[in-house]
């Protein structure tokens, strides 16, 4: 099974601007629903609350802080899953990530929004696999990667 991170990020590499922000400048938004119809999505249950809309066609897992990325993941029945945050729930799934699909948008956010990872205590080797157009006009694409190595 693969497990997919995937996440908009603005060019200094944060997720949003606090923690209880509904992210509405992301503009892959159709994207990921493509990618993420008939899957499993795993949230983080504060990221969860801002959530705009159901993700309605895809099987959704809250995660909450006494579960187990690993547990969860042995429970996942389709071909893939995707992590879909926030930033402690990517932390807790780094050593799991098979690939990482992230959204650079031309956006910088100030200094205290919200990281990609909250904490990340390995390094991470990627090979880029493709560049999926979003919205050509504004230079903004999704790069996607295979991870070979957690360190």
């Amino acid at each position: 099974m693969d497990v997919i991170l995937t996440a908009a990020v603005t060019i200094n590499g944060m997720i949003a601007r606090n923690s209880k922000e509904t992210v509405s400048w992301s503009v892959d938004l159709p994207l990921f629903r493509k990618q993420t119809m008939g899957q499993t999505v795993i949230v983080g249950s504060n990221t969860e609350t801002t959530l705009a809309t159901e993700l309605d066609g895809r099987e959704m897992i809250i995660m909450h802080r006494n579960m187990d990325p690993k547990t969860v993941l042995s429970e996942v029945k389709t071909e893939k899953c995707f992590i879909i945050g926030g930033a402690h729930t990517y932390s807790r799934f780094a050593s799991h990530l098979t690939h990482i699909f992230v959204t650079p948008h031309p956006q910088i956010f100030p200094n205290g929004s919200v990281p990609l990872f909250s904490s990340l205590t390995e390094e991470m080797s990627l090979v880029f696999e493709r560049r999926v157009v979003v919205d050509k006009s504004r230079g903004i694409f999704q790069h996607q990667y295979q991870v070979l190595s957690i360190d």
